[in-house]
């Protein structure tokens, strides 16, 4: 049995991991949540309990044994490596350390065997949410005919940017119905009715920041020969990030083929129908594990080319769910030695 710290208990990746470990029923012999000093003393759901927040700047880490962390990246820049030097393995939601050479980006489905090589820093990062539900359904399609480049458009709910951003989406929605101002707080545009072509800050290249993370943490995770291009739009969904994904492949794959490989992949779970409803969208996706791959299909443009649309809870696999597969991973490996 582990002791779990969960920094960020009070957002809406925390609260999820905090859903999650309860569902699957890790061995825990006590779950810390951690917030901060603001949220000391409130209460978050785990599973029938209920949790009071203690304060992240004021919690000794020692005999912890894995902290989930979902705190955003200044926060995990401070206190993951405090944690993993009082002997816990951290598990970091925020892009903070996902580049480092030293620390490796896991999506179980992909790459746990990268686990095997250690994780000199103590801390094992989790992915963007639109690149892990990306490369699981990547991953055995490059196993049989090695892709080439990608050319992805991301339709990302607003629970990816936290519970106000979901909380403006309702206020705005309220709005239009009866007539009122609609005030924009959190997106540089008004979500409701309409898209935002616009996720994370602008890089000189052109590319916004959700677009480069997606380049380069597919190559880190799955391959470095890869060559990847995105828009990441935010949509006026709550919950669910959708992605239009084509595929150029270095070697012949049919449609059926493809369609084949992705059924008896972990955690895909294939709806394929070429009728109305035969497909999967962001409703039918929340709350669920499982990477919702539809519309497979021959691209006509390239050689040896497939398009495919890809759905996925952003809360469990893009975020929590990752997470705690990682943490399995670690117990499974015995890769986890209990802290004294």
């Amino acid at each position: 049995m582990y002791k779990v710290a969960v920094a960020g208990a009070t957002g809406n990746v925390g609260r999820e991991m905090l859903s999650v470990l309860a569902e699957r029923a890790f061995p825990t012999s006590e779950v810390v949540a951690l917030a901060s000093t603001r949220s000391t003393g409130t209460d978050v759901s785990f599973g029938d309990n209920l949790l009071r927040v203690k304060a992240l700047e004021h919690y000794d880490f020692r005999g912890t044994d894995i902290v989930l962390m979902s705190a955003g990246s200044a926060v995990a820049k401070t206190w993951a490596p405090k944690a993993a030097a009082a002997g816990a393995i951290v598990i970091d939601n925020s892009s903070a350390w996902r580049m480092d050479r030293e620390v490796p980006l896991i999506v179980p489905e992909v790459n746990a065997d990268a686990l095997n090589g250690g994780f000199k820093k103590g801390i094992i990062a989790n992915p963007n949410c639109s690149t892990a539900q990306l490369v699981v359904a990547l991953k055995p399609l490059n196993d049989a005919a090695k892709i080439k480049r990608v050319v992805v458009s991301t339709y990302q709910s607003v629970s990816g940017a936290g519970k106000e951003a979901m909380d403006e989406l309702f206020r705005q929605t309220r709005a239009v119905f009866v007539a009122d101002p609609i005030e924009t707080e959190h997106f540089t545009k008004q979500i409701a009715y309409n898209v935002i072509p616009h996720i994370d800050d602008f890089l000189d290249s052109g590319l916004t920041k959700e677009e480069w993370k997606m380049m380069v943490e597919t190559q880190k995770i799955l391959d470095p020969d890869i060559q990847l291009t995105a828009t990441c739009v935010r949509v006026p969904v709550f919950v669910g990030h959708s992605e239009a994904v084509n595929i150029e492949f270095e070697n012949p794959i049919t449609a059926d083929k493809a369609r084949q490989l992705l059924r008896a992949a972990p955690g895909i779970l294939v709806v394929d129908k070429r009728e109305d409803g035969g497909y999967a969208t962001p409703v039918e996706c929340a709350g669920e594990d499982a990477t919702y791959v539809s519309r497979i299909r021959k691209d006509p443009t390239v050689e040896h080319g497939l398009s495919l649309w890809i759905v996925s809870d952003n809360l469990r696999k893009g975020a929590a769910l990752n997470a705690v597969q990682i943490a399995e991973c670690l117990i499974n490996r015995k890769l986890l030695k209990k802290a004294a």
